[in-house]
Protein backbone atom coordinates (compact mmCIF):
# COMPACT_ATOMS: atom_id res chain seq x y z
CA UNK A 1 0.00 0.00 0.00
CA UNK A 2 1.21 3.56 -0.70
CA UNK A 3 2.22 5.94 2.07
CA UNK A 4 -0.48 8.51 1.34
CA UNK A 5 -3.18 5.84 1.73
CA UNK A 6 -1.58 4.38 4.87
CA UNK A 7 -1.20 7.85 6.38
CA UNK A 8 -4.92 8.52 5.99
CA UNK A 9 -5.97 5.02 7.10
CA UNK A 10 -3.91 5.02 10.28
CA UNK A 11 -4.89 8.55 11.29
CA UNK A 12 -8.49 7.31 11.10
CA UNK A 13 -7.64 4.15 13.07
CA UNK A 14 -6.12 6.29 15.83
CA UNK A 15 -9.33 8.33 16.04
CA UNK A 16 -11.22 5.16 17.01
CA UNK A 17 -9.11 4.75 20.17
CA UNK A 18 -10.62 6.03 23.39
CA UNK A 19 -8.28 7.93 25.71
CA UNK A 20 -8.38 5.01 28.16
CA UNK A 21 -7.45 2.57 25.39
CA UNK A 22 -4.64 4.88 24.21
CA UNK A 23 -3.21 4.91 27.74
CA UNK A 24 -3.49 1.13 28.10
CA UNK A 25 -1.76 0.56 24.75
CA UNK A 26 0.97 3.07 25.64
CA UNK A 27 1.65 1.19 28.88
CA UNK A 28 1.77 -2.11 26.98
CA UNK A 29 4.35 -0.67 24.56
CA UNK A 30 6.52 0.58 27.44
CA UNK A 31 6.33 -2.87 29.05
CA UNK A 32 7.36 -4.55 25.78
CA UNK A 33 10.38 -2.23 25.46
CA UNK A 34 11.82 -3.52 28.72
CA UNK A 35 12.44 -6.87 26.98
CA UNK A 36 14.79 -5.38 24.36
CA UNK A 37 18.53 -5.82 24.78
CA UNK A 38 19.28 -2.09 24.59
CA UNK A 39 19.80 -1.16 28.20
CA UNK A 40 23.60 -1.08 28.06
CA UNK A 41 23.32 2.12 26.01
CA UNK A 42 23.34 5.66 27.49
CA UNK A 43 21.68 8.31 25.27
CA UNK A 44 18.04 7.66 24.35
CA UNK A 45 16.22 10.01 21.97
CA UNK A 46 12.52 10.14 22.83
CA UNK A 47 9.71 12.09 21.20
CA UNK A 48 7.14 13.90 23.29
CA UNK A 49 3.67 13.04 21.98
CA UNK A 50 1.38 15.32 20.03
CA UNK A 51 -1.79 14.69 22.00
CA UNK A 52 -3.98 16.19 19.28
CA UNK A 53 -2.66 13.48 16.89
CA UNK A 54 -3.42 10.75 19.46
CA UNK A 55 0.22 9.66 19.56
CA UNK A 56 1.61 7.12 21.98
CA UNK A 57 1.96 8.53 25.48
CA UNK A 58 5.72 8.28 25.93
CA UNK A 59 5.53 9.31 29.59
CA UNK A 60 5.61 5.60 30.50
CA UNK A 61 8.80 5.09 28.47
CA UNK A 62 10.25 8.16 30.15
CA UNK A 63 9.64 6.50 33.54
CA UNK A 64 11.48 3.38 32.36
CA UNK A 65 14.41 5.47 31.09
CA UNK A 66 14.66 7.38 34.36
CA UNK A 67 14.42 4.17 36.41
CA UNK A 68 17.31 2.76 34.37
CA UNK A 69 19.29 6.00 34.86
CA UNK A 70 19.49 6.83 31.13
CA UNK A 71 20.20 10.18 29.51
CA UNK A 72 17.06 11.32 27.68
CA UNK A 73 17.36 13.48 24.58
CA UNK A 74 14.41 15.40 23.11
CA UNK A 75 14.25 17.54 19.98
CA UNK A 76 13.16 20.89 18.75
CA UNK A 77 11.98 20.93 15.12
CA UNK A 78 13.12 23.55 12.63
CA UNK A 79 10.44 23.70 9.94
CA UNK A 80 12.63 25.80 7.63
CA UNK A 81 15.48 23.28 7.44
CA UNK A 82 13.32 20.25 8.37
CA UNK A 83 15.99 19.23 10.88
CA UNK A 84 15.90 18.73 14.62
CA UNK A 85 18.14 20.17 17.33
CA UNK A 86 18.63 17.74 20.22
CA UNK A 87 18.62 18.69 23.89
CA UNK A 88 19.21 16.81 27.11
CA UNK A 89 15.99 16.50 29.11
CA UNK A 90 16.67 17.70 32.66
CA UNK A 91 14.57 18.80 35.61
CA UNK A 92 15.09 22.39 34.43
CA UNK A 93 13.99 21.84 30.82
CA UNK A 94 11.08 24.09 29.88
CA UNK A 95 8.70 22.48 27.39
CA UNK A 96 6.38 24.50 25.13
CA UNK A 97 4.18 23.46 22.22
CA UNK A 98 5.12 24.84 18.82
CA UNK A 99 2.58 25.94 16.19
CA UNK A 100 2.08 22.26 15.20
CA UNK A 101 1.32 21.30 18.83
CA UNK A 102 4.64 19.47 19.15
CA UNK A 103 5.93 19.72 22.73
CA UNK A 104 9.55 20.91 22.51
CA UNK A 105 12.31 22.20 24.75
CA UNK A 106 12.65 25.99 24.73
CA UNK A 107 16.42 25.61 25.02
CA UNK A 108 18.91 23.69 27.10
CA UNK A 109 22.03 21.58 26.88
CA UNK A 110 22.52 20.60 23.25
CA UNK A 111 23.50 16.98 22.63
CA UNK A 112 25.69 16.17 19.60
CA UNK A 113 23.77 13.83 17.31
CA UNK A 114 26.60 11.30 17.21
CA UNK A 115 26.13 10.65 20.95
CA UNK A 116 22.60 9.31 20.47
CA UNK A 117 22.53 5.52 20.96
CA UNK A 118 18.81 4.77 20.60
CA UNK A 119 16.07 6.66 18.74
CA UNK A 120 12.40 5.98 19.51
CA UNK A 121 10.47 6.96 16.38
CA UNK A 122 6.83 8.02 16.14
CA UNK A 123 5.04 6.61 13.14
CA UNK A 124 1.61 6.04 11.67
CA UNK A 125 2.29 2.66 10.04
CA UNK A 126 5.12 0.24 9.26
CA UNK A 127 5.62 -2.94 7.26
CA UNK A 128 7.20 -6.33 7.91
CA UNK A 129 10.46 -5.11 6.34
CA UNK A 130 10.89 -2.24 8.81
CA UNK A 131 9.80 0.54 6.48
CA UNK A 132 7.71 3.22 8.13
CA UNK A 133 5.20 5.94 7.41
CA UNK A 134 5.30 9.16 9.41
CA UNK A 135 3.69 12.51 8.74
CA UNK A 136 5.74 13.02 5.57
CA UNK A 137 8.17 15.84 6.41
CA UNK A 138 11.24 13.59 6.72
CA UNK A 139 12.47 14.91 10.09
CA UNK A 140 13.42 11.46 11.35
CA UNK A 141 15.07 10.38 8.09
CA UNK A 142 17.33 13.44 8.33
CA UNK A 143 18.07 12.77 12.00
CA UNK A 144 18.83 9.09 11.42
CA UNK A 145 21.24 9.76 8.54
CA UNK A 146 23.35 11.85 10.94
CA UNK A 147 23.35 9.36 13.83
CA UNK A 148 26.30 7.07 14.40
CA UNK A 149 26.24 3.73 12.57
CA UNK A 150 25.53 1.80 15.81
CA UNK A 151 22.41 3.80 16.64
CA UNK A 152 19.37 1.56 17.11
CA UNK A 153 16.14 2.75 15.49
CA UNK A 154 12.95 1.69 17.28
CA UNK A 155 9.50 2.49 15.96
CA UNK A 156 6.51 2.62 18.30
CA UNK A 157 3.09 1.67 16.99
CA UNK A 158 -0.37 1.00 18.37
CA UNK A 159 -1.02 -1.28 15.39
CA UNK A 160 0.61 -4.32 13.83
CA UNK A 161 2.70 -4.38 10.62
CA UNK A 162 1.37 -3.98 7.10
CA UNK A 163 2.55 -6.50 4.50
CA UNK A 164 4.38 -3.94 2.36
CA UNK A 165 4.77 -0.20 1.86
CA UNK A 166 5.04 0.08 -1.91
CA UNK A 167 6.57 3.54 -2.35
CA UNK A 168 9.75 3.33 -0.27
CA UNK A 169 12.53 5.73 -1.33
CA UNK A 170 16.32 5.44 -1.06
CA UNK A 171 16.24 8.27 1.49
CA UNK A 172 13.84 6.36 3.80
CA UNK A 173 15.70 4.89 6.76
CA UNK A 174 14.26 1.55 7.92
CA UNK A 175 13.76 0.54 11.54
CA UNK A 176 15.79 -2.00 13.49
CA UNK A 177 12.77 -2.80 15.68
CA UNK A 178 9.14 -1.82 15.99
CA UNK A 179 7.34 -2.28 19.28
CA UNK A 180 3.58 -2.68 19.46
CA UNK A 181 1.36 -3.51 22.45
CA UNK A 182 1.34 -7.16 21.31
CA UNK A 183 4.90 -7.85 20.13
CA UNK A 184 8.37 -6.76 19.14
CA UNK A 185 9.29 -6.86 15.45
CA UNK A 186 12.98 -7.20 14.62
CA UNK A 187 14.23 -6.30 11.15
Amino acid sequence: MEKVILRKLYKEKRKTLTLDKLEDLSIDIANQLVQLKIWDRTYFHLFLPIKEQLEINTEYILHVLHAKDKEVVISKSDFETLEMVNYLLTDNTIIKKNSYNIPEPVDGIEVPIEKIDIVFIPLLAFDILGNRVGYGKGFYDRLLTQCNSNCIKIGLSFFEAEAKITDVFDTDIPLDYCVTPERIYEF
